[in-house]
């Protein structure tokens, strides 16, 4: 075939890309448009729509990488297309986040053809939505001290949603906790900040949700978030003030409360590897985990 006419995303393309990603339900944060229109100006990421399904190409430590196809047309058609560009391209074929029904769908099309490499540090923490707002039992007796001490610290605390009125605000806010937290010079946490400040900035053309946090006026805490399905949310980004104390814990709880309440599930994307991250993950106890792998094609 010819080749596959990958193109930019653009803003423009929100509503046909929603199409295609919810043909399926899909849990992982990757899954949706923010995330995707966000970061790809990171990974050089472009897709098209071939086969009447939608495929991403991005750049993954120097060599191409695509995802598996989403929408209601022919997977197999159009895996078979990226297998002939990677052939006729001279760069091996590579699939990233892909899950575990993508690849059995997979070896049914090409059985014995591939292989795949789970990856832990990629995989996202869903959670009981519910749980994580009652915060009820022993298990979740340390969140509920530290959303105490808050509001004990901070008795005139309010919490609102994300709006015209405030952004700006959150805005100022993150480029503070940028600077207390030396985003500078560190490369990704700084790519990790401008997707923040970008998701602020274009928090109405993305249809995100966000919620705010103040003690003493002032805003301490934002969180941002959307849809991935149905019955899933994914809180894409949340900043607060690291010698707040309880302020993440009271973010979490009271957007969950406010804005998230009519979801069962919430996503809260993956721990990087990072020690202290997986540790504070794990310790919201996550019902099961968005697992994704790397396929490649297994060695003759």
């Amino acid at each position: 075939m010819t080749e596959i006419p990958f193109r930019k995303v653009e803003l423009s393309d929100r509503d046909t890309i929603l199409g295609y990603l919810r043909h399926r339900t899909y849990r992982s944060c990757e899954r949706t448009f923010s995330n995707i229109y966000l970061w790809a100006r990171f990974y050089n990421l472009v897709w098209a729509d071939i086969e009447d399904t939608a495929i991403f190409r991005a750049e993954i430590n120097r060599r191409f990488s695509y995802t598996y196809p989403v929408g209601p047309g022919d997977h197999k058609k159009a895996l078979t297309a990226i297998l002939e560009e990677c052939e006729k391209k001279g760069h091996p074929f590579q699939l990233h986040g892909v899950s575990k029904w993508e690849f059995e769908e997979l070896e049914q099309y090409f059985p014995g053809r591939f292989q795949v490499e789970w990856d832990r540090d990629a995989e996202d923490y869903i959670y009981e939505t519910e749980k994580l707002i009652r915060l009820s039992g022993k298990k979740y007796h340390g969140k509920k001290n530290h959303i105490n001490q808050f509001k004990a610290a901070f008795p005139d605390w309010s919490y609102e949603p994300v709006s015209d009125d405030n952004v700006e605000e959150c805005f100022q806010m993150a480029l503070r906790w940028r600077e207390f937290n030396g985003c500078e010079a560190d490369a990704e946490k700084n790519k990790e900040m401008c997707v923040a400040l970008n998701s602020l900035r274009l928090f109405h053309e993305l249809e995100l949700k966000g919620g705010v946090l103040r003690a003493g006026g002032d805003i301490v805490a934002f969180t941002l978030g959307e849809p991935v399905c149905e019955d899933t949310f994914v809180v894409h980004i949340e900043k607060a003030y690291a010698d707040i104390r309880g302020a993440y814990p009271m973010i979490n709880q009271q957007f969950l409360e406010h804005e998230v309440s009519g979801y069962t599930y919430v996503n809260r994307e993956d721990d990087t590897g990072e020690e202290g991250l997986r540790k504070a993950k794990l310790s919201y106890h996550p019902i099961f985990m968005a697992e994704k792998g790397m396929v490649r094609v297994k060695p003759s």
